[in-house]
């Protein structure tokens, strides 16, 4: 089975599909794709079977370019969640104190802002498409540094100037496995994205009063500009299902007449690898 993912090989998004086919049970060849477009639309495309993509960072909030390509994909499912643990490594080859320049993807330099301006205020920041890309573009070079994983570093033999780096020790994101089609209404978390029929005061209220009449928790919305006119917005939102499925399909059947557009993404396990490590240390 072709599984896409964030590549090149050692990014985050590498290390979340071998942990996701494990969940499955599935064997695997992974396939890295640049930029997550790209990742989502070679199972859109059904170049891939699968994809992992990260949509949530615990530090920096929602992966913006993950919800867009979502939206205009609707006919994929989640099957799965992951969150793990983040913890960003400053790569080089040379001395720490030759670093004039920092690469790594814009999400990890967000997540590390506030120990480079501490450790490394006057070099450039400069974004690539993903950690491992950064890893890659610095090895051999004096006076650049990549911040990505303990793996990347090793995979393109750079030496790990400080570790760890980003500003907050529980840093982790949520990965999601996707396929197409064959959703689930049935699963402790489900995600959906819906647009509006009409922009008026209390529209809003009245779309997310569908999930608080069925007692359903809201643990995530989100909202995203359509791109079609200013102030009209995509909403997505994630919800507890821990009352079975029938509350989700009331909630729909009530938001539905409400929608300009609704996507159910299914319902599915989640993995939580931060509060296991967690536990494992404590």
């Amino acid at each position: 089975m072709r599984l896409a993912f964030l590549g090149p090989v050692g990014t985050y998004g590498e290390q979340a599909a071998q942990r996701l086919a494990a969940l499955e049970g599935i064997s695997a060849e992974l396939v890295p794709r640049a930029g997550i477009r790209a990742v989502i639309e070679a199972v859109a495309n059904g170049d891939c079977a699968a994809a992992v993509v990260p949509v949530e960072n615990s530090v920096e909030g929602g992966v913006t370019a993950c919800l867009d390509a979502l939206w205009e994909q609707p006919e994929l499912s989640v099957a799965r969640a992951l969150v793990l643990p983040i913890r960003h490594a400053l790569l080089g080859s040379g001395p720490l104190e030759g670093v004039s320049e920092v690469l790594s993807h814009p999400q990890a330099l967000a997540q590390c802002s506030q120990w480079l301006a501490q450790h490394l205020g006057s070099a450039l920041q400069l974004p690539t498409s993903s950690t491992a890309e950064a890893a890659r573009l610095v090895r051999g070079s004096r006076f650049r540094a990549a911040v990505a994983s303990l793996e990347a570093g090793r995979e393109h033999e750079l030496e790990v100037l400080a570790y760890p780096v980003n500003d907050v020790p529980g840093n982790c994101t949520r990965f999601l496995l996707l396929r197409r089609g064959g959703r689930q209404q049935e699963g402790p978390l489900a995600s959906l994205a819906f647009s509006l029929r009409a922009n008026r005061p209390g529209a809003l209220l009245e779309a997310l009063g569908c999930f608080s009449r069925q007692g359903l928790n809201m643990t995530r919305i989100e909202s995203r500009p359509s791109k079609r006119e200013l102030g009209e917005y995509i909403f997505f939102v994630d919800l507890e299902l821990s009352s079975g499925p029938k509350p989700l399909e009331q909630a729909l059947e009530e938001l539905t007449p409400l929608c300009e557009h609704l996507i159910l993404f299914g319902a599915y396990p989640l993995t939580n690898l931060a509060l296991v490590e967690g536990s494992a240390e404590g």
